[in-house]
């Protein structure tokens, strides 16, 4: 943006006089909140505090008390005859200790509990017409007949003498042999059952995997932009982030080894594949560069690959952990996006030592396995049924892709730059106008178009959009897209 003062903090700034929690204190969770959800992005300048204090109807004194706790807790730097910027770098811990005053409740339920300022959830649920998302697939195009006849009938053989626990460990074991398999000759990785963990969702493997790996203060570095939902769960664990610029071909590897030159790094998340939510790919070179920066400073490359099975072309990049030799690499992803809820999968692949401890952890949040499930799931993958389902969505998606790329260039042309992804289910979309997001979304609700802030970016030097099409259908792009455009003109006119 321009200037500091055209952010439009009261659409995330949302203050609650009438609770007993103190304003100043309202005011620090919900910056932090904005900090962590991209509203407020890194470099980012605030207005002076008497500017600021009656955008936001507070007191001078309270707004400042804010800053001198953001301040201190690493979230904003103020500079001399300069101003007052977002970090990214946070100091603090993710978690800090609550006050008695941050514990009371408006509603005195007699007990007071810590309450996080870091996982408020940012979806947003619309019932407007023509919703646009960060990239989820379609759940009209679920087979739900094939899997409800194939749990039935393993519901119905389920008859046996055996204890239910003999059943579980057969059925597991079963199931992991499949699975580890499936990897192998998908994603071109070597691994054995004892290398993988499958959980009930991708969340959950990530959740698992930093809870084991990072402690409070550990160093990870995350891209930027990034992903809401990782660096969320990322700073949960105490862990101060550090953020480092996407480029044309993938993350900035420069930066990357200047800070593992002065900083002991421990984690690297990344998105390598089809990096969230740029879609960009990382060069083959960059690769190279990243395994081996990995192995010289001792860092734990988390590889994040949640869109794999999207894929357009014969020949898909395979992932960082396709060519890890020297075991640094925690490669965690999803199976079955494009099933009924409840028969996907999270799962990690990692040293078999890591994986034993990840289990122990898991036996605390999944105890029980869905014996029926995973049963299911082995018989698709043995019937070849999954690759069939695969391949007929990959051609649906393909269409899609190219039907929406061929409309956002007729009616978006010479306003949007973008490049065509090879996977995934999103495009992502700069602006060439300078404009203000938030008002842009609030016009496209007016015409029944839903654009959820999660999927809005905008910095001093960048617009841009996660347009999800997965979920649309031809009439329903040609729409949404039609939208898009009546709005820009209304707003940059």
């Amino acid at each position: 943006m321009d200037s500091p003062v055209e952010i439009p903090f009261k659409s995330f700034i949302q203050l609650k006089p009438e609770e007993s929690t103190a304003i100043y204190l309202q005011l620090v969770f919900e910056f932090i909140k904005a900090i962590q959800t991209g509203f407020l992005p890194e470099g980012t300048k605030l207005p002076g505090t008497r500017i600021l204090c009656k955008v936001l109807s507070v007191n001078r004194n309270t707004l400042i008390k804010a800053f001198q706790d953001l301040e201190s807790q690493g979230w904003i730097e103020t500079l001399p005859n300069k101003g007052t910027f977002i970090l990214s770098q946070q100091k603090s811990k993710a978690e800090f200790t609550i006050s008695k005053e941050q514990n009371s409740s408006k509603d005195n339920i007699g007990f007071s509990f810590q309450r996080s300022t870091i996982l408020e959830s940012p979806i947003e649920i619309s019932n407007l017409p023509y919703q646009f998302n960060d990239g989820m697939p379609d759940l009209r195009l679920v087979q739900t007949d094939v899997l409800a006849r194939l749990y039935v009938s393993k519901l119905k053989r389920r008859k046996t003498s055996k204890t239910y626990e003999q059943i579980e460990l057969r059925s597991h074991s079963n199931f992991k042999t499949h699975f580890s398999n499936y990897l192998n000759l998908t994603r071109g990785i070597r691994i054995s059952t004892s290398n993988l963990l499958t959980t009930s969702s991708h969340e959950i493997a990530l959740y698992l995997v930093t809870k084991v790996l990072i402690v409070p203060g550990d160093k990870v570095v995350v891209a930027s932009p990034g992903y809401y939902m990782s660096n969320m769960t990322l700073t949960n664990t105490g862990a101060q982030i550090i953020s480092i610029p996407v480029n044309e071909d993938g993350i900035d590897t420069k930066r990357l080894k200047e800070i593992c030159e002065t900083t002991k790094i421990r984690v690297l998340y990344l998105t390598s594949n089809y990096h969230y939510p740029t879609t960009i790919s990382l060069s083959a070179k960059k690769r190279i560069e990243v395994l081996e920066l990995a192995n010289q400073y001792g860092f734990v490359i988390l590889e994040d690959d949640y869109d794999f099975e999207f894929h357009y072309d014969n020949n898909p990049v395979l992932p960082l952990a396709a060519f890890d030799s020297n075991q640094k690499v925690v490669y965690i992803g999803s199976f079955g996006k494009s099933l009924p809820s409840g028969f996907s999968y999270g799962f990690v692949a990692a040293p078999a030592e890591f994986i034993k401890e990840l289990e122990k952890h898991q036996n605390i949040l999944e105890p029980r396995i869905d014996v029926i499930k995973e049963q299911v799931l082995t018989e698709w993958i043995t019937e070849g049924e999954v690759h069939r389902l695969s391949k007929k969505n990959k051609k649906i998606y393909k269409e899609r892709r190219d039907y929406f790329v061929s409309i956002l260039n007729e009616k978006l042309k010479g306003k949007i730059k973008f490049k065509v992804p090879p996977r995934g289910l999103a495009i992502w979309v700069e602006w060439l106008d300078h404009f203000n997001l938030v008002q842009f979304q609030k016009e496209c609700s007016k015409q029944g178009l839903f654009l959820p802030k999660t999927i809005l970016y905008q910095t001093k030097n960048l617009t841009a959009t996660r347009l999800g099409f997965g979920n649309l259908e031809k009439e329903e792009m040609e729409k949404a897209v039609s939208i898009l455009s009546e709005c820009l003109a209304i707003i940059i006119n």
